[in-house]
């Protein structure tokens, strides 16, 4: 059982985004009631390290460090006024906070170094269907041993819970998204040298969610 309710990760949004444009702000507050933070954030090992792929404005590192939970992290994101929007929140997390974020395509190099946990949360199907296989293979790359790589993305099934968050997309990001059968997420995980920890579907409102806690062997 969650922790946390979805109504606690958005309260601590409202807490740690306090400035910024209205209606990236608000995109913020809100996301928690549809995607599944609330359980995401169990996942991760108190005291971690992480490293978030796709960060966004660093919601994830930014709930993460307000509720003491991990020992550091680094987001990036390929938009600017998003990583602008994470750095600014860190000035609202405790003092002893070690969160930085950077502006970042995933399919450029990444940061080097291996990490305590890889979060890879509603990226995958912003990449390119021909850029999917590396930015998996970079995530698992920098996943240490004995430590853990979190993939999260939307269901392509059933089809009108994929259309719905197809639609959201068209409207919030624009884009016209590319989603990744599970079961190709589940056989890189092997080719990578990853075994499965958890695995769990989530359903919030109309949407779909996929998670996978993979682990790489000591």
């Amino acid at each position: 059982m969650a922790q946390h309710r979805p109504a606690d990760i958005a309260k601590i949004a409202r807490q740690i985004y306090r400035s910024g444009p209205p209606i990236m702000r608000k995109l913020q507050h809100w996301r928690p009631m549809i995607c599944p933070y609330h359980i995401l954030v169990d996942q991760v090992p108190t005291g971690a390290r992480v490293l978030d792929v796709g960060c966004g404005a660093g919601l994830f590192l930014g709930t993460l460090a307000a509720t003491n939970r991990i020992g550091g992290g680094l987001g990036f994101d390929s938009s600017a006024p998003a990583i602008e929007m994470g750095n600014s929140m860190t000035g609202e997390l405790p003092q002893a906070n070690d969160v930085s974020f950077e502006c970042l395509d995933a399919t450029r190099p990444w940061p080097e170094g291996a990490f305590d946990l890889i979060s890879l949360i509603d990226v995958m199907h912003h990449v390119p269907p021909a850029a999917q296989r590396g930015v998996f293979a970079k995530a698992a790359a920098r996943t240490a041993p004995g430590k853990w790589f979190l993939y999260k993305d939307m269901a392509r099934r059933p089809f009108w819970r994929a259309t719905a968050n197809r639609l959201h997309d068209l409207v919030v990001a624009r884009e016209w998204i590319n989603y990744v059968d599970l079961q190709d997420i589940l056989s890189w995980g092997t080719e990578e040298g990853l075994t499965v920890h958890a695995r769990q579907e989530i359903d919030m409102l109309w949407y779909r969610h996929e998670l996978i806690l993979f682990r790489r062997p000591q």
